[in-house]
């Protein structure tokens, strides 16, 4: 069993006890959002830290429709 603390530059994102070590470039998805990782670096031999790279999220905007309404 292995601790695995992921980080988003200095920001730590996660920390998980898992039985398998993520490998480097491989696709993630924390906390809703998708990511990759860089690079990963043990700390001893049962903890290691995981840096991830997420990817932006692009949130779309209504655009309001005020012809419909009445005017006063």
């Amino acid at each position: 069993m292995f601790v695995v603390k992921y980080f988003e530059n200095k920001n730590l994102l996660l920390s998980q006890l898992v039985k398998n070590l993520p490998t480097e470039g491989s696709e993630l998805k924390i906390k809703g959002k998708k990511g990759k990782i860089e690079s990963i670096t043990s700390v001893d031999e049962k903890n290691y830290h995981v840096q991830v790279t997420l990817d932006k999220v692009v949130k779309s905007k209504f655009v309001v429709d005020n012809s419909k309404k009445k005017k006063r």
